[in-house]
């Protein structure tokens, strides 16, 4: 299971002693350097050295918003998942729901029925860990037992009372993101005080929850939840301020891909239309220090990373 070592403000020198593969280094600006290791069974181990890594999405449902129905097959959704991985994936996140605005609820059965013959394969094919996408403590139960690190709850663990206890139980990581309300109801009429600050104090209230429930804070990612419950104005905004949650003090997971507020930003009202503009948010999570970037179109996402760091790299 994974290890996932974040960024702290202040450390006890007891707690320092145990985080063993973590710098609290900081540059100037706030941006965390050589942050965090993410930890995995077999001794194999991913490192965020200022560059975000790259979680592929991987929905293996027949109505998600980008890709579904793509991937219905076991066999397919497998050979997606390893292709990604080879195109450098450094995780792949699995999800049997679709999460897309108005979408319903899928029952538990149907759910483990979609996911759970892909995690236990793909976990055996690929080199890198598995998150499972999932609200449901039974799911995310099944998928650790089958092999998944990470569990990917865009409900912050609000949607089920058992799910802090799995996640703590198995010690696995956790994706705490925010999202206004359920997906069927999240876009009508999303309104903030202020979207920066009102997403953050969730996020940071999520995290202390789910550690007071037993999950170590170095398990810990937060995701302001770009596209479930915002306007393209509240999208913008929290893209504009990453940098912020980047100083929160734990790993940052941007998930632009696609979504549709880049769509009517540019006016692409077509998914396969949305590359360019997921790609540009990708550049922007880059330089505000973010970790974790979740995307469908893993070759380009990897090379604009690659591309960026070599020009940074020259200019040290």
């Amino acid at each position: 299971m994974p290890v996932l070592e974040a960024p702290q403000a202040s450390l006890s020198r007891q707690r320092a002693k145990s985080v063993r593969h973590f710098s609290t280094r900081r540059l100037a600006s706030g941006k965390v350097s050589d942050t965090f290791c993410i930890l995995c069974a077999g001794g194999r181990r991913l490192v965020y050295r200022g560059r975000p890594l790259v979680m592929g999405v991987l929905n293996v449902t027949p109505d998600s918003f980008s890709d579904g129905g793509a991937y219905r097959s076991p066999g397919a959704a497998v050979a997606r998942g390893v292709q990604m991985a080879e195109e450098g994936a450094d995780l792949i996140d699995v999800g049997g729901e679709s999460t897309r605005p108005g979408a319903a609820a899928v029952p538990v059965g149907e759910e483990l029925r979609r996911v759970l013959p892909v995690v236990r394969r793909l976990a055996r094919a690929v080199r890198v860990p598995i998150s499972i996408d999932t609200s449901k403590a039974e799911v995310a139960q099944a998928a650790l037992g089958a092999g998944a690190a990470i569990v990917n709850d865009v409900t912050a663990l609000q949607g089920d009372a058992q799910m802090a206890s799995v996640v703590a139980q198995h010690r696995a990581a956790v994706i705490l993101m925010h999202m206004r309300g359920r997906p069927r109801t999240m876009q009508v009429r999303p309104r903030y005080r202020n979207v920066v600050r009102d997403v953050a104090a969730f996020l940071l209230d999520a995290a202390e929850r789910a550690q007071r429930a037993g999950i170590a804070r170095a398990r810990i990612l937060l995701d302001p939840g770009l596209g479930f419950g915002k306007t393209v104005g509240h999208n913008l905004a929290l893209m504009g301020a990453l940098r912020h949650f980047v100083s929160l003090g734990f790993p940052v997971v941007v998930g632009p891909s696609r979504k549709s507020f880049i769509g009517r930003t540019l006016d692409a009202p077509e998914v396969d239309g949305r590359l360019a503009g997921t790609l540009a948010c990708v550049a922007q999570a880059y330089a505000s220090g973010a970790h974790v970037v979740r995307v469908h179109d893993v070759q380009e996402t990897v090379h604009v990373i690659r591309m960026l760091d070599a020009i940074a790299h020259e200019q040290r």
